[in-house]
C-alpha cells in the first residue's frame, strides 16, 4: 500500500503547555485508523495538524512534519486540501436548516463555486452518494428532521461526493446510541477510503478500526493492530484502572473492560448510608 500520509516528530505547544509530543507514524491508502486515549490525551489536537487547522498564535511553537503526498500540509492551499480531506465532525448546528440534498451538495465545493449550476454528472455523484448511505429516500427533507446517525450519514454522503482521499472523523458515534453507533462505524469501515477517526469508545475501535494510535498526555504510547494496542498493561497504565481484556468469540477482536479498584468502590454499609 502506498504511504499518503507521513507524521514525523510532529510536536506542538502553546504557552509552554504541550499538546502533542514528538509524535512520529504513516498513514497507508486504505487503511482504516482510530486514534484512542483519555479526554486531553491529545486526540483532537492531532487530527487538527494533520489538517493544518492547528491553533496559529505567538504563544504556539510547532515542529516536526507532515507530509501528504510527499508534500508539507502547509503548502497546500484551503482548497487543495478540500480536495483531499473531508471532515466529519460531532455537530453541525449551522447547516440545520438546510435541505439533505444542499448539504451533500455542499462536497462538490472544493471543484465549483457555490452558486454554479450542476451538470448531469453533479447530480449523479449526489444520487449515488445517498444512495451509498441508504438516505435516497431523505434528499428533500430538512437535515433538522433527521436522526442522529442519519445526520452522521448525510455527512459522509457529501464526503463521497467530496471525493476526498482521507475521511476524517472526530468522534463520529458521540450521541447516537447503540444501533446507530454500529451503523455509521460499519458504513465507515466499507468505504474503501482511508479514514482517521477519533474514538471514544475503546470495543467499537476494536470492532471496526484496522489499526490503533494510543496517546497519552500528548504521547503517542502504542501504534498497531487491536490485538498489540489494547494490552490490559498498555490499558491500565493509561487510563489509570485496572482491566480485563477478552477475545469476542464472534468477531476475533479484543474486548476491554474496566473495573474500579476494589478500595474506591463503596460497599454495601456505606452505599446505605448515602440512600
Amino acid at each position: 500500500m502506498s504511504i499518503q500520509l507521513h507524521v514525523d516528530q510532529l510536536h506542538w505547544q502553546i504557552n509552554n503547555k504541550i499538546i502533542l509530543k514528538n509524535i512520529s507514524f504513516t498513514v497507508s491508502k486504505g487503511e482504516v485508523i482510530g486514534i484512542i486515549g483519555p479526554n486531553g490525551a491529545g486526540k483532537t489536537s492531532l487530527l487538527r495538524c494533520i489538517t493544518n487547522q492547528q491553533q496559529n498564535t505567538k504563544a504556539a511553537v510547532l515542529s516536526g512534519s507532515v507530509l501528504l503526498k510527499n508534500k508539507a500540509i502547509n503548502h497546500y492551499s484551503a482548497k487543495e486540501l478540500a480536495q483531499h480531506f473531508a471532515h466529519v465532525t460531532q455537530k453541525a448546528e449551522a447547516i440545520f436548516s438546510l435541505t439533505v440534498i444542499d448539504i451533500v451538495r455542499m462536497g462538490l465545493l472544493p471543484y465549483k463555486n457555490f452558486f454554479a449550476i450542476d451538470g448531469d454528472h453533479d447530480k449523479q455523484q449526489i444520487k449515488l452518494a445517498l444512495k451509498k448511505v441508504g438516505l435516497s429516500h431523505t434528499e428533500k427533507m430538512l437535515y433538522s428532521q433527521l436522526s442522529g446517525g442519519e445526520q452522521q450519514r448525510v455527512l459522509i454522503a457529501r464526503a463521497l461526493v467530496q471525493k476526498a482521499q482521507i475521511l476524517i472523523l472526530d468522534e463520529p458515534t458521540n450521541h447516537l446510541d447503540v444501533y446507530y453507533q454500529h451503523q455509521v462505524l460499519n458504513l465507515i469501515s466499507q468505504l474503501n477510503i482511508t479514514v482517521i477517526m477519533t474514538v471514544h469508545d475503546l470495543n467499537l475501535a476494536s470492532q471496526y478500526c484496522q489499526r490503533l494510535l494510543l496517546l497519552e498526555q500528548g504521547q503517542l504510547i502504542a501504534d498497531g493492530t487491536p490485538e498489540e494496542v489494547l494490552t490490559v498493561a498498555q490499558l491500565s497504565k493509561v487510563f489509570r484502572l485496572p482491566c480485563l481484556v477478552e477475545q469476542d468469540n464472534l468477531f476475533h477482536k479484543p474486548r476491554v473492560f474496566f473495573s474500579l479498584p476494589q478500595t474506591q468502590t463503596i460497599s454495601s454499609n456505606d452505599r446505605s448510608k448515602h440512600e
